[in-house]
């Protein structure tokens, strides 16, 4: 077998074979296929496609490239949530805690942002000695015990998807759509869960812009994953302004704990029902949607998702004590009120330039070797369709440095647009794929 051959077949528009795709992922993988031939393959699927057997083989082979974590230790069903990302997405800091409450085995591997703020980890990390560094037999434990583990993506799951998408960035290959649920799902299935529940983002700031092109992804990774034999389900949510109020880690993770407290954003909330409804229903422990929201909202109202929450925070070493003191956390030394310029109601927010301000304020990373700080962000105080006076707060900024705050207010005030009349409302939930 020739990558050459491969490469032409492609380009001609034939359809790689199983064997065809596992030899050439092994290959790239193993360092034997050079960049520059799998550079030319990708852009060969770039304009001639994959058909969904081709795009199934080549996830399934991503995923057995490394490490396949077996799950087997965990009792019962094991469920898995993954989001394809956006601005002020605290999801999972609530949202496992909640399921977790339930009953269901929530076994989760997590990544660290590179953008305009952190990921789940560096979230939780705001909570002093919290770490998600555990040997996979502690984190096994810990689901045992409390419902609830988050590890650290090691470098041995799915290193072929790493090492390809590096590639496909610097080749202009990353926007098709069997590259992109690929890429996505290969991680999943190598996570081990038994089942996989999807947020796929729409909108100015997520990673599809269109609904239409949320939907098509959706479709796909939804076909992915019952192909690989694993229940799944994706819910399209939207991203044309920031998830809640709060954008930065420590902010995020108080507004997830005043959402465990029944106190939480309405879209926020609305998120974690969608969810956590087809995430207790896929662990078996409620017929349909409606019977999995009514439990998710009796562990809010009765404090067991909180507590939840504080045994997971200390069982990976964090103090439990801030999820019921939250002003204990990080906090930043300036807070400043961000004026709106104009009378009017909020008609449009670019939502990704909010998540660059967080990111000027260093709540985010640049560079992956790029340090962030915890208690930086902003506090949106108004949103889409809002009535607001001039000079009245559209956010509040928490920042570290004068300079920063000043440049991250300029930015983010032109991020807003007004109109005289209310804009409106679109639907939070726009669709859910089963």
């Amino acid at each position: 077998m020739r990558m050459y051959d491969l490469i032409m077949k492609k380009r001609n528009g034939g359809k790689l074979t199983k064997e065809e795709i596992g030899y050439m992922v092994q290959g790239f993988t193993a360092g034997e296929i050079p960049d520059y031939q799998m550079s030319a393959m990708m852009m060969a699927v770039y304009f001639m496609g994959m058909d969904e057997e081709e795009t199934l083989h080549l996830t399934m082979a991503m995923a057995h490239s490394g490490d396949m974590l077996d799950l087997s230790g965990i009792q019962g069903i094991k469920v898995d949530k993954h989001s394809t990302g956006g601005v002020g997405d605290k999801t999972s800091l609530a949202l496992a805690p909640m399921v977790a409450a339930c009953g269901i085995k929530v076994a989760k591997m997590s990544g660290r942002g590179l953008g305009h703020t952190g990921g789940t980890i560096d979230k939780l990390e705001s909570f002093p000695g919290f770490t998600t560094e555990i040997p996979e037999d502690r984190f096994m434990e810990n689901v045992n015990r409390i419902g609830i583990a988050i590890m650290g993506q090691t470098a041995d799951l799915a290193p072929a998807d790493k090492k390809l998408y590096a590639l496909r960035d610097v080749t202009a290959t990353v926007d098709n759509m069997s590259l992109i649920a690929s890429s996505i799902m290969s991680k999943k299935l190598a996570s081990g869960a038994d089942a996989i529940i999807l947020d796929v983002k729409s909108g100015s700031g997520a990673f599809m812009k269109t609904e239409e092109k949320a939907r098509a992804l959706a479709e796909e990774m939804v076909k992915l994953g019952k192909n690989a034999g694993r229940r799944t389900a994706a819910v399209i949510s939207d991203m044309d302004q920031p998830l809640g109020y709060a954008v930065g880690n420590a902010l995020e993770v108080k507004e997830a704990i005043d959402t465990l407290n029944g106190n939480g954003p309405a879209d926020f909330l609305e998120l974690c029902l969608t969810l956590g409804s087809h995430m207790v229903v896929a662990g078996g422990m409620a017929k349909n949607t409606a019977e999995a929201e009514g439990k998710l909202r009796q562990v809010i109202a009765d404090g067991s998702a909180l507590g939840k929450l504080a045994d997971f925070v200390e069982a990976q070493g964090g103090d439990r004590e801030m999820v019921y003191h939250p002003e204990r956390l990080p906090r930043a030394a300036f807070t400043e009120s961000i004026p709106s310029p104009r009378e009017g109601y909020v008609s449009r927010i670019v939502c990704d330039e909010v998540g660059v301000c967080s990111l000027m304020l260093g709540g985010g990373r640049e560079t992956k070797d790029s340090a962030i700080d915890l208690s930086v962000g902003l506090v949106l105080q108004k949103k889409v369709g809002d009535f607001v006076r001039k000079g009245e707060a559209l956010a509040v900024i928490h920042g570290n440095d004068r300079e920063k705050m000043q440049a991250a207010a300029r930015r983010f005030t032109e991020s807003y647009a007004f109109s005289d009349c209310p804009a409106e409302r679109q639907p939070f939930i726009k669709a859910v794929i089963e």
